[in-house]
């Protein structure tokens, strides 16, 4: 479990796995929170839990896959975060998030993807950490510039536009 100042990030596990497949009820027994009605985010569907299955089977993986983010105050789940697999051969890894409605603009996905970066620059094979979001999510892209990542291609009409942040921006190391 990584922590920062108002989250916990519970890694997705197999049991919490099966928990999602089984719905909201047996995923919050699972994580011990509540699940808002407004489960799952967007941008998190089945898909996701496929491609996130397919990361557990392999323990390289393990650290490397799906958070649930849990607000510690409530507590409740507010979104979820984290890696599209374990780094590349060149020391690249990828990072997504997504916030239910009722939790956005509260600064949790800005405190998720920071600590997602410090814990990926704790690899030291980790060099730069991406992430692809849409040219109209504009709050996305606070939180990546907010983050300290940069974009690095061009403005394209349509299609995710690409972040970076590589390692030794904002204090990583």
């Amino acid at each position: 479990m990584l922590s920062s100042s108002r989250l916990n990030l519970a890694p997705m596990t197999p049991a919490l796995l099966v928990a999602e497949h089984e719905g909201p009820a047996a995923l919050a027994a699972a994580l011990g929170v509540a699940i808002p009605n407004s489960w799952p985010p967007e941008l998190y569907d089945g898909d996701d839990l496929r491609r996130f299955g397919d990361l557990l089977a392999n323990p390289l993986n393990a650290g490397w896959g799906l958070y649930y983010l849990l607000e510690r105050a409530s507590p409740q789940l507010v979104g979820v975060a984290g890696y599209a697999g374990r780094p590349t051969a060149d020391g690249v890894v990828e990072l997504g998030y997504s916030i239910l409605p009722p939790y956005r603009r509260n600064g949790f996905a800005t405190e998720a993807v920071s600590k997602l970066v410090e814990h990926a620059f704790c690899e030291p094979t980790v060099r730069c950490v991406a992430a692809e979001t849409f040219p109209e999510l504009l709050p996305s892209i606070g939180v990546l510039v907010k983050s300290g990542f940069r974009q690095v291609d061009s403005r394209k009409a349509h299609g995710p536009l690409r972040y970076e942040r590589r390692r030794g921006r904002m204090g990583a190391t």
